[in-house]
């Protein structure tokens, strides 16, 4: 765990001696904090920060993504005009930050954002529609420039201006790598277990966000801070998480045969899984993540809309869903009309009854590390209601099948996750990445509190 730390402190430090020698502004200190909204796009189920990007300062719509390295934008004509950027020679030590990018010789096109000779690339990765790099141009150069975020001040209860933070690498993509991303965003926000996250590069210690499950109003990503956090009416939410560990998956997906490189997402140890207080039988080892191909374990994303399950999980969940909720207690009917896909299992919305925690049904517990560390979730969460034209009006198990022990993307042997805790079942919880002691504080849904994801005040003043 000091090795990790001190890996974290050096690599922020080490941008900073770096860029100096670059004649840069040296980055922002790590005391300060920073704040920005996270706004849910309804169309596409994605989750946008907003962010600062270029000089001058140009608002920067970016897709969240846990397990994402880096952050990548839009450097075509139309979005880029930035007066400060700066290419990464190849030769610099900071090439080896980056895990050991291409190096662009000698670049033929007019020199710019994405064209500089003896230039280090990072080829940006779209999770929700791969780059086809036949069809779109491969050349992605890393650069250096400003990032600004509004500064969380007085205690993590206001907010203010928005604040500089010097030197921020990430990569220089192209319009043709959007596609699939919502309307208006420019490129991909990277939060993962990385020297040059978005979270690592402001401030290497704590980052923390909560997803709003509101129609209108946005969520928030805290930088930096470790609370309070405070929620209107006063509620500060640091004061209710609970702890587990954080666990690395030694083979990520840009792992090869004879170089596993471990990966940058976030995992969790989770020992079972309970519905209505009941354990769910099912074949345990696929909680376990497998050491030759990193296949199993369980993952937190904000890409992935609604939590995947391996096939047999997913049986025996839904199984032990359906049983209970036929129980005297719900006395509720599986609709017999054809389920909305991608679900398996959906009510009459008649039939549900709703309270301040959402839909009156069976609670599904994911008991972490130690059997008294338990992540609830309860109808808001594990419920989503779809209306449609028809006369379609029901409340699904937003728990959707992941399929047999594939493999991930563009792969055939890195094994996938066995569970994966998509966006839906993050909304309305408060969840903390603590990256010194690799822990990850959570709160289950803060509707029990009486607050909301989307009730912390940000200044009138758009930012």
């Amino acid at each position: 765990m000091a090795m990790a730390k001190l890996v974290l402190v050096l690599a922020f430090f080490f941008v900073q001696s770096l860029t100096t020698s670059l004649n840069l502004p040296l980055q922002a200190t790590a005391t300060k904090s920073f704040v920005s909204p996270i706004q849910k796009d309804r169309s596409t189920l994605q989750y946008i920060i907003t962010a600062y990007l270029q000089t001058p300062l140009r608002q920067a719509k970016l897709l969240v993504d846990l397990g994402a390295s880096f952050t990548w934008v839009n450097c075509d004509d139309k979005y880029f005009h930035s007066t400060t950027y700066k290419h990464i020679p190849c030769d610099y030590p900071l090439a080896d930050l980056l895990g050991q990018p291409a190096c662009l010789v000698n670049c033929v096109d007019p020199p710019g954002p994405n064209c500089a000779n003896n230039s280090c690339l990072l080829s940006p990765v779209n999770p929700i529609k791969p780059i086809d790099f036949t069809r779109s141009d491969p050349i992605a150069t890393a650069l250096l420039d400003y990032l600004a975020l509004p500064e969380l001040i007085n205690g993590s209860s206001q907010v203010g201006p928005l604040e500089k933070i010097r030197n921020f690498i990430f990569s220089c993509g192209h319009t043709s790598y959007l596609k699939g991303l919502a309307r208006g965003v420019v490129g991909l926000a990277g939060f993962g277990r990385s020297n040059i996250s978005i979270p690592v590069q402001i401030t290497p210690h704590f980052f923390a966000i909560c997803l709003s499950g509101s129609k209108s109003q946005p969520g928030v990503a805290f930088f930096g801070s470790k609370g309070p956090y405070y929620f209107s009416p006063g509620i500060d939410l640091s004061s209710s998480l609970t702890y587990t560990p954080l666990i690395v998956n030694p083979v990520g997906k840009d792992s090869g045969p004879d170089n596993k490189i471990a990966s940058p997402e976030y995992y969790v140890e989770l020992t079972s899984v309970k519905v209505n207080n009941k354990v769910v039988q099912f074949n345990q080892s696929l909680l376990a993540i497998t050491s030759e191909n990193g296949f199993g374990g369980t993952t937190i994303s904000t890409v992935a809309p609604y939590t995947k399950l391996e096939s047999s999980i997913y049986k025996a969940v839904t199984r032990a869903f359906l049983k209970a909720a036929a129980s005297s207690t719900y006395n509720l009917t599986k609709t017999t009309t054809k389920p909305v896909k991608p679900f398996g299992v959906c009510y009459p919305a008649s039939d549900i009854k709703i309270t301040k925690m959402g839909p009156v049904v069976p609670t599904i517990d994911l008991v972490l590390h130690n059997k008294d560390v338990v992540w609830k979730i309860f109808g808001s969460n594990s419920m989503v209601r779809i209306v449609k034209k028809g006369g379609v009006d029901v409340w699904c198990l937003a728990f959707v099948d992941g399929g047999a022990r594939t493999t991930v993307r563009d792969s055939t042997w890195i094994g996938s996750p066995s569970i994966v805790i998509g966006g839906h079942q993050l909304e309305d919880n408060m969840l903390q990445f603590d990256l010194e002691s690799k822990n990850l504080g959570f709160s289950s849904s803060i509707l029990s509190k009486g607050t909301t994801c989307s009730n912390f005040k940000f200044s009138t003043k758009k930012i």
